[in-house]
């Protein structure tokens, strides 16, 4: 089989909260997609009308082969894993079983079926802690924990995958996503949320009593954290850049995903009182082990390759997404 340009795109976690953003950025362009989602932790409310849902696990070749052979898959965008830092470090075993053993049995199931086009959900999270910034795609990769580890060996198996078969493939490392649709389509739904943006909302609208700040005597301007947020909704045009990039023909890429500009917790905490006008109950508490006090992407290789302008690259745009959709969960 061979993939020609309007084949359909399999977004695998596409009922997820980044890859049902990319599944509407993917729609919003016309394009056909399929999801593939075990909805452990996605919801079919996040998909669009029209976008057919294959309820199974990613690791399950039987089921990629019928699918891929039912629906005409051209494209496979791979989104469906586990993300959770500290997690991974208490729950190793399980990261590598569901990133890094899976991902195993879908790359495989793509050469066997002759799909040669596959964009991968990576993470900055390989880099551990560089000691410069900005980050750019030559800093060493040494990740501290297996989220990271797990989600770098994909990479190496990407890399060596094509270069032995006809894959192209575009590896894109995403630094903080955060936000949600404009339109109020889809945003974030956590059991447990991590993200100090998404845990800001939960903290204004009332389901939590107030935000812990991880350490303020970090070497950085105001002693917190600094990092570089993107809004899911450019993260997700990133996605569909990367897919003409191999359509046209492009070679396989490994890019940054970020804006090249950091913030600090407290900046993004003032943000969101401008925003709320409200002042946001927090405290200070001990640093979390293994947060690097900055993480900032270098973005020239992504500006360079790729087609893609960011629409929604400023804090209070970010944040203020963020917020409405929050609100929109608690009514």
């Amino acid at each position: 089989m061979t993939t020609s340009d309007n084949a359909t795109v399999l977004v695998t976690g596409g009922a997820g909260y980044i890859g049902s953003h990319v599944v509407l950025a993917l729609r919003d362009q016309g394009r056909a997609v399929v999801v593939l989602d075990d909805l452990s932790t996605g919801r079919r409310s996040a998909l669009p009308d029209g976008v057919p849902l294959v309820e199974g696990d990613v690791g399950d070749k039987a089921l990629l082969a019928d699918t891929f052979a039912r629906h005409g898959i051209g494209t496979v965008m791979h989104f469906a894993g586990s993300i959770v830092v500290p997690d991974s470090v208490e729950r190793p075993l399980a990261y590598y079983r569901n990133n890094t053993v899976k991902s195993h049995a879908l790359v495989e199931a793509c050469v066997e079926a002759g799909i040669g086009r596959f964009i991968f959900s990576s993470t900055a999270a390989v880099y551990g802690m560089p000691e410069r910034l900005p980050i750019d795609e030559q800093t060493p990769t040494k990740p501290i924990n297996p989220y990271g580890s797990s989600k770098l060996m994909t990479e190496w198996m990407l890399r060596d995958t094509a270069a032995a078969h006809d894959l192209r493939y575009v590896a894109l490392r995403y630094f903080n996503v955060a936000g949600a649709d404009p339109q109020g389509r889809s945003g974030q739904v956590s059991k447990v949320a991590t993200h100090l943006i998404k845990i800001a909302a939960q903290t204004v609208t009332g389901q939590r009593a107030e935000l812990q700040i991880f350490g303020d005597d970090y070497d950085t301007p105001d002693g917190t954290c600094v990092r570089d947020y993107i809004h899911v909704s450019d993260l997700a045009d990133a996605h569909v850049a990367a897919l003409r990039h191999l359509e046209a023909g492009g070679a396989s890429e490994v890019m940054n995903c970020g804006y090249g500009r950091g913030y600090s917790v407290r900046e993004v905490l003032a943000m969101v009182e401008r925003v709320t006008g409200k002042p946001l109950p927090m405290r200070i508490g001990p640093r979390r082990a293994g947060d690097p006090p900055a993480l900032v992407a270098g973005v020239e290789r992504i500006g360079r390759t790729l087609d893609w302008t960011p629409r929604h690259a400023d804090l209070e745009t970010i944040v203020a997404s963020a917020l409405s959709w929050e609100e929109r969960l608690v009514r």
